[in-house]
């Protein structure tokens, strides 16, 4: 039987949704602020908000504020590969 590490389905899992792709495809680029990425979305703030707490409990990003602003940005590099393999 093939025992896979929890950490590596959780980030799976997280990454399965097309909004959180979505929000990754952004924040490869640069941080972001969550207006920013609010503005990108499709999502009200609330299920923005719903989306990168996934990403943030799944260790794939994380965030600093900045006066009021609050910048998201990844600290799961091996993240950035896995969407570089996948053509995302």
């Amino acid at each position: 039987m093939l025992i896979i590490n929890k950490n590596i389905l959780k980030k799976l899992k997280a990454i399965s949704h097309e909004e959180r792709l979505n929000i990754l495809k952004t924040l490869i680029k640069e941080p972001t602020c969550v207006c920013e990425l609010n503005k990108n979305s499709n999502y009200s703030q609330p299920n923005l908000s719903k989306h990168l707490k996934i990403l943030k409990d799944a260790d794939i990003i994380d965030y600093k504020k900045e006066g009021n602003k609050v910048i998201y940005f990844i600290i799961d590099k091996k993240i950035i590969e896995v969407l570089k393999i996948l053509s995302i």
